[in-house]
């Protein structure tokens, strides 16, 4: 099989923009900082948490409290067709009682990744509110979740597959759409996990 181009949705400039905006937006619509925290879904998900968090910082001169969840256990395919995850700590140093938590992912899709994140987070408190923030919003739900914070919408068909790069796992960052079995770099394009 020849490499084909996939189609580039943003560039590094645009995954920057992007995450700038989504920081102000979140800024704005909780009228401050106060009681606000971020929770970011393992891995790309508390990559980009940390990248909403420096924004923010840079903006509003305040640090806002960051924490980092894994949902592996909660997953509602784990055990299915021989997959084994092995689940990572989630990192959640301060309560979640009475806070507002933007629960942070890189890309929905069904809405199932989310809603074991949710389930996962209730079990280290309970906060005021939820709000949801991702950098990709491709559609095809499953489940009726909505983001309240979206860097990029892509209208995609269920074959397709939306690939995110960031800059601590590959050195660069980029997103781009690419077609079912699409081969990236050379190599076939790993399966993604249905979010």
């Amino acid at each position: 099989m020849t490499e084909r181009s996939p189609e580039t949705l943003l560039d590094e400039a645009g995954v920057r923009r992007a995450l700038a905006r989504m920081a102000h937006e979140i800024v704005e619509r909780n009228r401050g900082t106060t009681d606000l925290v971020l929770v970011g879904v393992v891995t790309r998900g508390a990559l980009l948490a940390e990248r909403l968090k420096a924004n923010i910082l840079q903006a509003e001169g305040v640090e806002v409290p960051l924490g980092r969840l894994d949902i592996t256990l909660y997953r509602d395919d784990v055990g299915r067709a021989g997959r084994h995850p092995v689940p990572k700590p989630s990192e959640i140093p301060f309560d979640l009682d009475e806070r507002t938590v933007v629960l942070v992912d890189d890309v929905l899709f069904t809405g199932r990744t989310v809603r074991a994140g949710l389930d996962a987070l209730m079990d280290f408190g309970r906060p005021r509110a939820v709000q949801l923030a991702v950098l990709v919003d491709r559609g095809h739900r499953e489940l009726p979740i909505q983001p309240d914070y979206v860097g990029q919408a892509v209208r995609t068909v269920r074959e397709q597959r939306v690939e995110l790069r960031l800059k601590e796992l590959v050195g660069e960052d980029s997103l781009a759409l690419l077609a079912a079995g699409e081969w990236r770099n050379g190599l076939p394009e790993r399966r993604r996990k249905e979010r």
